[in-house]
């Protein structure tokens, strides 16, 4: 089979901030390459990008174009937040992707999950409330609406019954989030090779068939 031919791989999208998790982000580059997909991640410099659009509107075309979203929400809220009120890159990819009903898988650091839990047993428990709180500098938690973003993730604005797409992941170390995307786009991969072998299969039958029919 010709390249021309050949069929294109599946883009895969990273979101996530870069501070601290610096490795973790090479490790799954190097893993769910080495799986066949093309991974768009702005640490590495892969995520395609035009020089008529912002920083903002590269980065959610390229929520728009991928086929499967792959979100790292870690303590740090991460960049792009020029003013008070504004959201960051992430948290908007994150948004944009919950909007289009991207496949997606969700990573969220123990820490956040944590703050979440505390905030919500000292009352407040919505974003409107968090965000009334002045939050001091700190190494722990840079910004409350990374809480904000773990909500948009568990569809925490639908009704239970009712809630899709909500699983997120919980992790504590690098280890565990490798773990995770590891096995979670293995086996995405592993069941298209399988579907594609097996519609493959039909066809040659199919073909066999309507070649002993003809006369």
């Amino acid at each position: 089979m010709s390249n021309a031919s050949a069929k294109a791989p599946l883009t895969l999208m990273v979101s996530s901030t870069v501070y601290g998790i610096e490795e973790l982000l090479e490790k799954i580059y190097a893993t769910l390459t080495g799986f066949g997909y093309e991974v768009w991640m702005s640490h590495k410099g892969t995520l395609p990008v035009s020089s008529t659009r912002t920083a903002f509107e590269n980065c959610l075309h390229g929520v728009e174009q991928c086929d499967l979203f792959l979100s790292l929400i870690t303590p740090q809220y991460g960049s792009g937040v020029a003013s008070k009120g504004d959201l960051s890159i992430t948290h908007q990819e994150l948004l944009k992707a919950i909007e289009l009903n991207k496949p997606r898988w969700v990573l969220a650091h123990d820490q956040v999950v944590f703050a979440r839990t505390l905030m919500m047993s000292l009352g407040h428990d919505t974003a409107a409330k968090r965000a009334a709180l002045p939050l001091k500098k700190n190494k722990v938690i840079d910004d409350l609406r990374v809480i904000d973003m773990y909500e948009a993730a568990i569809r925490h604005d639908v009704q239970v019954p009712d809630r899709k797409g909500n699983w997120v992941q919980k992790f504590l170390n690098p280890d565990d989030a490798l773990l995770y995307a590891t096995s979670q786009f293995f086996r995405y991969q592993e069941a298209e090779r399988f579907v594609a072998e097996h519609l493959s299969d039909l066809k040659a039958v199919a073909s066999k068939l309507d070649e002993r029919k003809k006369p």
